[in-house]
């Protein structure tokens, strides 16, 4: 039987649960410890605590406190690991638990949290996605159906002290730059009851919490980097940069598209990892590495056949931008978003299964001025009705069906 390390109930709440913290600092201590070659199992709440409800009705993420998010599982402690090795982190299996077979995607509030396509979708919307074995559907999204591809949205480990100042100085930099910005640049430390720091306590709790980095970015360690690849099988190399490494994990995601455009953008899941760790001595020289690096899983849903969207470098407004990916990338979406609703679909079922299926985004080039050429690849299969263009048009599959909730006024 494999050891199950760190253990969570989902009835209570996470801030109860010493092994559990929702702020990145090298002075929380190490839930547990390990040795390079064991492998060992860790649970997970959903990224927020269990604060969003399985319902049709989005208050929950208009109100969701940001400032909470998000809860992981950790940190654990590498026997030997140092301060330049690289973590080999091999996700040997990764599951749903018996008592929570569901989970939610969600567009949060402009003025919550905001998400990639927020000035079209200001408002905040959730969808339910139910567990059928390996595939999802949703009562909120008819006429879709997709195998999972179950990884953890968030990994990795704790920064040392030059480091995390290093990430609260550029980041405060950057707010600096507008202040007032709805939704704001950047989530900066916030010192008050809604850090949790593990098992530190005291002053000594508070004082790390002052300058805890929020969890919100991907960043040199790793972090919010929401890879859909990273499934069983997958092999990821972490930096270490305290002794120990500090490996923690959460944000579990049953299915996401690349670019997890909604923010709340999987299926956002509570669940369990079962993995294995080694260490690469002086790994980072090695290799060069400076972020992670990793091999994908051998594992992913087979869908073969795409429609392309494409999008270049020109804004809504017509404006002309220089080779910028992430606005051809949001003209790709859009594009693809408007497509499906000739079928029926409103914006907001659109934009659901753009985060949540496992669609490809692609840099498709960066080379040819003005416009760099991002692309969107919707597999077909996933639809229950032909979404391919025709002589006869697209059919209205969709008309008078539940759309995705939206939070009511107040």
């Amino acid at each position: 039987m494999v050891d199950t390390l760190i253990k969570v109930d989902l009835s209570e709440s996470p801030y109860t649960n010493e092994k559990i913290h929702n702020r990145w600092h090298p002075d929380i201590p190490m839930a547990c410890w390990v040795e390079p070659g064991d492998d060992f199992r860790v649970e997970t709440y959903d990224w927020t605590g269990g604060q969003i409800k399985n319902d049709n009705d989005a208050a929950d993420v208009r109100d969701v406190d940001l400032k909470q998010v998000h809860f992981l599982s950790g940190p654990i402690g590498v026997k030997g690991a140092q301060p330049g090795d690289l973590l080999e982190v091999e996700i040997l299996d990764i599951g749903t638990f018996d008592n929570s077979l569901w989970g939610f995607n969600g567009f949060f509030s402009k003025q919550n949290g905001g998400g990639f396509l927020t000035e079209h979708f200001p408002e905040a919307q959730k969808s339910i996605w139910d567990f059928h074995g390996m595939f999802t559907s949703s009562r909120h999204v008819p006429g879709v159906k997709y195998a999972g591809l179950i990884h953890p949205g968030l990994i990795g480990c704790l920064p040392d002290h030059k480091m995390l100042d290093m990430w609260n100085t550029r980041e405060k930099a950057l707010v600096s730059t507008d202040p007032d910005r709805i939704p704001e640049l950047a989530a900066l430390p916030d010192g008050g009851p809604s850090a949790h720091m593990g098992s530190l306590k005291g002053d000594a709790r508070d004082k790390a919490a002052a300058n805890g980095a929020r969890t919100v970015p991907p960043r040199e360690h790793g972090g919010n980097c929401d890879i859909k690849d990273l499934s069983r099988g997958a092999k990821v190399y972490f930096p270490v940069y305290i002794d120990g490494a500090g490996l923690s994990m959460g944000d579990l995601h049953f299915s996401q598209g690349d670019g997890e455009i909604t923010f709340c953008g999987a299926i956002e899941m509570a669940g369990w990892l079962h993995i294995k760790v080694s260490l690469l001595k002086d790994g980072m020289q090695k290799y060069g590495v400076k972020n992670p690096i990793f091999k994908p899983s051998p594992i992913v849903p087979k869908y073969d056949d795409y429609l392309i969207f494409e999008g270049i470098s020109v804004d809504e407004q017509g404006t002309q931008h220089y080779l910028d990916v992430h606005i051809a990338y949001r003209q790709a979406c859009l594009n693809a978003i408007e497509y499906l609703k000739k079928f029926g679909y409103t914006g907001a079922q659109a934009y659901a299964i753009l985060g949540t299926a496992p669609v490809q985004g692609h840099i498709s080039g960066v080379v040819d001025i003005p416009n760099a050429c991002a692309t969107l690849w919707l597999p077909t299969d996933i639809f229950e009705f032909d979404i391919m263009p025709g002589a006869d048009g697209p059919t209205k599959y969709l008309d008078g069906k539940i759309d995705v909730p939206l939070a009511p006024d107040l």
